[in-house]
């Protein structure tokens, strides 16, 4: 059951459920929207197993890059795809 949920919150962005805990607070500092990437200041990323800071994610599909604008507070979800750390949801916050 924990990898349906894992496996729907990678596929919806933002599901209900213990799958939700993994999504995390950030704010959009840089886009990159030729090379995909979006640098986001954010806090701990449980399932990655890291700290607050702020890096550089890639975007996965490219086109999340364009629901977001530097300086917006937002709620993503990111993983280690091909060993690249990558944003593969993301939703502004209200």
């Amino acid at each position: 059951m924990k990898k349906l949920s894992a496996l729907l919150a990678l596929l919806t962005g933002f599901a209900a459920g213990p799958a939700l805990a993994q999504n995390t607070d950030g704010e959009v500092r840089k886009i990159d929207k030729a090379a995909g990437k979006v640098t986001i200041k954010h806090g701990e990323i449980k399932n990655l197993d890291m700290p607050p800071m702020q890096m550089v994610f890639r975007a996965q599909p490219p086109a999340l890059l364009d629901k977001v604008q530097v300086g917006d507070k937002v709620r993503f979800h990111a993983e280690k795809v091909g060993g690249a750390y990558t944003v593969t949801a993301i939703e502004v916050q209200k």
